[in-house]
């Protein structure tokens, strides 16, 4: 498990290690619980990982997200070595989220990422706390776990969560979906949005 205050360490750690495997600058974009501890919103004691959803490219002067199949070959070493170092998970950092980027993100995601930069090799752009809304929203619905918790750490008002909902009809549009996000939302004291999805 990863804390929120180890995460600087952990990330300046595989910098140096990009480094030392002789790798190229990366820049990843993360989301999840790693983001809301960035974010300072973070409510839990630690993450089991971190979820990259894809390469922070620059093109023409705007910030485009690039899916992974895969860690190149030096950054995959580079993260078992940081695994090895702090007694993590072979997967502590994963591509889990990427298919995420086929289904589309919210507008403006890009704009309103968090940049860190960790040395020369690593840059961190993490999900905005819009954002963290709308992706933990959707993990949430059909579920009684932490995604709940960390959507409602966010202190969304109800316009967000409305807003949130209305995408998440967009990713899902099946009739079983829109049913357990309306009991989602009624279960959670906002049944005055249903009538407006």
């Amino acid at each position: 498990m990863i804390t929120p205050n180890q995460m600087d360490e952990i990330f300046e750690a595989l910098e140096r290690q990009i480094q030392e495997e002789g790798g190229a600058p990366v820049s990843l974009v993360v989301i999840g619980g790693t983001a809301l501890a960035v974010l300072g919103r973070f409510v839990r004691t630690a993450t089991k990982d971190v979820d990259v959803l894809g390469e922070a490219v620059e093109r023409e002067g705007a910030l485009e997200i690039r899916k992974l199949e895969r860690f190149p070959p030096y950054l995959e070493r580079a993260v078992q070595k940081v695994a090895r170092d702090f007694g993590l998970p072979e997967n502590w950092m994963n591509l889990g989220p990427a298919a995420q980027l086929d289904l589309g993100l919210p507008e403006g995601f890009q704009r309103r990422m968090v940049r860190k930069t960790y040395g020369s090799h690593l840059v961190l752009y993490f999900a905005g706390r819009e954002d963290l809304i709308h992706l933990k929203i959707f993990a949430a619905v059909d579920r009684d776990d932490y995604h709940v918790q960390d959507l409602f750490a966010l202190q969304p008002t109800p316009e967000e969560l409305f807003r949130a909902a209305r995408w998440v009809l967009s990713q899902d549009v099946s009739p079983e979906f829109r049913l357990l996000l309306e009991g989602f939302l009624r279960s959670h004291g906002h049944g005055n949005l249903v009538e407006r999805l």
